[in-house]
């Protein structure tokens, strides 16, 4: 049997691959850029939001609180009129890039250690560098490559942009499968 601290070097190292590999795509490759566009209008709309004083945090346009009142002629003329979306609105500032990246790097931390574990028991020792590839790699790809979709379906995020947040998954996986079948538990 494996147990978690026999794999706390694959955990590690897979956790780093996955950050740098991220930060790859997304300072040198940069294939997400494209996901992001510019209104026409964007300091009119800067002026609207600070003028209702909207605090941090996940807007809807129309807002609806019931699904009832969707039937309302006065609430389907504001979906007809459009927009109708969602807009995520952060703290007031600068922009502080170390916050993230220390919850991205701990958010991919505790994958590979949920990965680890879900491995571990169901992987013996000495199990070959294919299987081990397989199962890690199918685990990792399900915790990263299935918000895309998610967010595609509920919260109209253009299916282009999900499609490479699938990509995005394929890479994590195979970076951390890799590791893990490098490091598996031998002997």
């Amino acid at each position: 049997m494996v147990t978690l601290t026999q794999l706390w070097l694959p955990i590690l190292l897979s956790a780093v691959a996955v950050f740098v590999a991220s930060s790859l795509i997304h300072t040198v490759i940069k294939w997400h850029q494209s996901d992001y566009f510019k209104l026409g209008n964007e300091d009119d709309v800067r002026a609207v939001i600070r003028a209702g004083g909207a605090r941090p945090g996940l807007y809807v346009i129309p807002h609806v609180l019931e699904g009832a009142d969707c039937a309302k002629p006065e609430v389907l003329a504001r979906f007809t009129e459009g927009p109708v979306g969602f807009l995520t609105l952060r703290p007031v500032g600068p922009p502080n890039i170390v916050k993230p990246l220390i919850q991205w790097f701990s958010l991919v931390l505790l994958i590979a250690i949920a990965v680890a574990a879900l491995a571990a028991w169901t992987l013996p020792k000495n199990a070959s560098f294919m299987t081990v590839t397989t199962i890690v790699g199918a685990i990792t790809f399900l915790a990263y490559a299935c918000g895309g979709p998610i967010n595609g379906i509920w919260m109209g995020k253009p299916w282009r942009s999900a499609f490479k947040e699938i990509l995005d998954g394929f890479v994590y996986a195979a970076a951390t499968a890799l590791v893990f079948a490098w490091l598996w538990p031998r002997g």
